[in-house]
């Protein structure tokens, strides 16, 4: 974008590409190969594997797109371990002592560079070729159902209730199609793949796309930050209704309600956690994750996945579940 200036080619570089290339677990360009692959995408054919790549890059700088909204959205302090962008760029107009609102300008600037990261995740998909129509259209599916679960995610931390069945359908649609069943169609599409296939591929990724979002809400409340790259308890000062809230208000009633609304500083916190793991919520939710992950790995027994690809989808399973941050 020759048409910037020093000032803002700085930002993007420190804030869209730093954080497209900086960390991240790569999990979803990762399960667009394995999905090319078990579709029956050949190893070593140029075209393929250029239009892997290209899908690659465009669901990663999609996800940049995402975590900078989330951070706007949630108030977040850290991402990654490091200062969010908005409030690193809010900081870098109070220095500079520019004009106007800083906490204003940090934000309205993220935004701004994560909607160029959901414009150049477009360009980068047209280097799929000529599966584009086909790669297209799950992109687009992608998209619609990870900012409709962002919606739904936002209702119910604003009403502070939900029900089981919500919380399940967040993590259907925020993260099991977005992080893992979406990824592995687009993959399937660039390799033509055969249609009773795909069925396979959703069969292993919801389950074990909930799983995901599951370990991510445990770790929100007791994962270590130095792992995480987040603030611990995040989510419960944010009202966030995870399944793991959801599950702990369930068995405790009011008291837990009441107990789970007042997490303000890490005494709070520390009670908080005490009574998940007291009331059995937590144990139920680890169950859940075991459970979920067995029906992910079953789904590919004799399904017709070449080796090599149920080799690396059953690792990611274990990856995306047995994690610590």
């Amino acid at each position: 974008m020759p048409f910037l200036g020093p000032e803002e080619h700085e930002m993007l570089a420190r804030h869209l590409t730093g954080l497209v290339c900086g960390g991240g677990k790569r999990l979803r360009s990762r399960l667009v190969h394995w999905g090319y692959r078990a579709s029956g995408g050949l190893p070593g054919d140029p075209a393929g594997e250029a239009a892997v790549l290209a899908a690659g890059c465009a669901v990663e700088l999609l996800h940049a797109c995402a975590l900078l909204l989330d951070d706007v959205m949630d108030e977040a302090d850290l991402r990654r371990g490091r200062r969010t962008a908005h409030l690193a760029l809010a900081d870098r107009h109070g220095d500079a002592r520019w004009q106007g609102d800083s906490a204003r300008f940090g934000e309205s600037a993220a935004t701004l560079l994560g909607m160029l990261a959901f414009t150049w995740a477009d360009a980068a998909l047209l280097g799929t070729g000529p599966r584009l129509a086909e790669s297209l259209e799950v992109f687009n599916r992608l998209r619609s159902e990870v900012i409709g679960g962002q919606l739904l995610d936002l209702t119910c931390a604003a009403r502070g209730t939900s029900t089981l069945r919500e919380t399940a359908l967040v993590s259907v649609y925020k993260s099991g199609k977005y992080t893992v069943e979406r990824p592995l169609h687009l993959g399937h599409a660039i390799a033509g793949g055969d249609p009773a296939l795909r069925a396979v591929l959703s069969a292993y990724a919801l389950p074990l796309g909930e799983a995901f979002q599951l370990r991510d809400d445990v770790l929100g409340v007791f994962g270590d930050p130095a792992l995480t790259g987040k603030p611990a308890g995040a989510d419960l000062r944010q009202g966030k209704q995870t399944y793991l809230v959801v599950e702990t208000r369930r068995r405790t009633g009011s008291y837990g309600a009441a107990l789970l609304d007042g997490v303000h500083d890490e005494a709070g916190l520390a009670t908080a956690r005490e009574l998940i793991v007291a009331c059995g919520a937590l144990s139920a939710v680890e169950d859940r994750i075991a459970g979920l992950a067995r029906r992910a790995s079953a789904a590919l027994d004799d399904a017709g996945v070449p080796a090599d690809a149920a080799a690396a989808l059953a690792e990611l399973a274990f990856l995306a579940t047995d994690r610590s941050a």
